[in-house]
């Protein structure tokens, strides 16, 4: 009887029992602050939820060396055990993404994708120093401290360590079918489910402890960014910090050009914190940035000194290569994209022309206020005695002189203005 019960509680105990949790995050683009943010705050969702495995699917050109190290460490010291999945077809692990897959407790890739290319950037291409040698000392450094942390990666979750070092050293890149012909992956799945299918029941080394992983019929649950987190991936796209920096610099001068307007001076400060910020989270290059402010500079001052146009051409030059030198692509994964500075070149170009066409319309228009636009008004005299003589312009009373002797009701012509007295001279018909 006894035993007839227990097969009974067997059998129907995993009816009542809640299903495994999962957790998938997504990473797409470049590696930066709000990827390893948004990593940590999955991780610990995780663990609110419970979930007995974190999947993330990785789609990277690779990204910020600081962000991906972040990363790393949140993936390698985590009690959950993290597998890193290159998907979907068509989407690749460079640069930064090998050392991401290299620290996952489980590599995985779909048919299609690739990783590799794992040179740090700042190293290619190298110069010669003046002893000849192929890098400098500090190059060296750089790549022996890159190749002995991926070296490190690949002895702690057995995973081939000479291909980790070619990856670094040499920049060679694998397809999906030679990293799992060469241990470097671990998994080749189409899917979703048929990776889930295909880990189940692997043993892990996770925080020293086995793990055995049970996935097969387990649950899995998407977790979004927080709008923080959105946010600063934003920012720190290159292009919306090219964007949001312009809009600062035309703001701020539309503000100068007209004190008080208060709209362009409001929208370009905000503007220029939020690209500040941006700039402070993500590399850039001070050359660039100065080439850009030194071309709006030559635009504008073309529009007030006289350059027959060179400062105009120079200022669009500068602007241009400012904007192309501004963000590394090596570095970020991704810079400014080339129809875009184009766009903005020929917006500021065409801005430049019709300022100093308006300038210049102003400089031939006719004065038509102030002391100058006296000089040649036509008056009428209302008074003329021994007292002296007074006429009419513009609807006010002003004295006059003459040199020649007037009669009330006749018209005469301003000449000259001599403080609050005019000189007039008759009309002569």
């Amino acid at each position: 009887m006894k035993r007839l019960l227990l097969l009974l509680l067997l059998t129907f105990l995993p009816l009542f029992s809640e299903p495994l949790s999962i957790t998938q995050l997504q990473i797409n683009g470049v590696i930066g602050p709000a990827s390893s943010s948004y990593l940590k705050e999955g991780i610990q969702e995780a663990l609110r939820l419970d979930s007995k495995m974190i999947l993330i699917k990785l789609d990277t050109p690779g990204g910020l060396s600081t962000s991906m190290r972040e990363m790393i460490q949140e993936i390698t010291n985590s009690p959950i055990p993290v597998v890193v999945y290159v998907f979907p077809k068509g989407a690749h692990a460079a640069s930064a993404g090998t050392y991401l897959l290299y620290a996952a407790h489980v590599a995985a890739m779909a048919p299609g994708t690739n990783l590799g290319a794992a040179t740090p950037v700042n190293l290619m291409p190298m110069q010669k120093d003046l002893n000849g040698s192929a890098a400098s000392t500090l190059e060296k450094k750089a790549l022996n401290d890159a190749v002995a942390y991926i070296k490190s990666l690949a002895q702690m979750n057995e995973r081939n360590v000479s291909w980790a070092q070619e990856a670094v050293a040499e920049a060679k890149s694998l397809s999906a079918e030679d990293a799992l012909k060469y241990g470097v992956i671990d998994f080749i799945a189409e899917d979703t489910g048929e990776l889930l299918s295909k880990i189940d029941g692997k043993t892990l080394n996770v925080l020293g402890k086995k793990r055995v992983l049970k996935s097969k019929d387990a649950v899995v649950h998407r977790y979004e960014a927080d709008w923080k987190t959105k946010f600063l991936s934003t920012i720190t796209n290159p292009n919306i910090a090219y964007i949001f920096l312009l809009i600062a610099v035309y703001g701020i001068f539309f503000e100068l050009m007209n004190p008080g307007g208060v709209i362009p001076g409001v929208i370009g400060i905000i503007s220029g914190v939020v690209s500040l910020y941006a700039l402070n989270m993500i590399p850039f290059n001070y050359a660039g940035l100065l080439l850009i402010i030194l071309g709006i500079s030559f635009m504008i001052a073309e529009v007030f000194v006289s350059g027959f146009g060179i400062l105009g051409i120079g200022g669009v030059l500068s602007f241009a290569f400012g904007s192309v030198l501004l963000f590394d692509a090596n570095t970020l994964g991704s810079s400014v994209s080339i129809p875009l500075i184009v766009a903005f070149t020929l917006v500021s170009l065409a801005f430049f022309i019709i300022l100093v066409r308006v300038f210049l319309r102003s400089r031939s228009a006719k004065v038509v206020s102030g002391a100058e636009e006296m000089i040649g008004a036509i008056a009428e005299v209302v008074e003329y005695n021994e007292k002296g003589c007074r006429v009419l312009c513009h609807g006010e009373i002003w004295n006059c002189t003459c040199r020649e002797k007037l009669q009330v009701g006749e018209r005469v012509q301003v000449s000259e203005l001599l403080g609050l007295v005019l000189r007039v001279k008759p009309i002569k018909e």
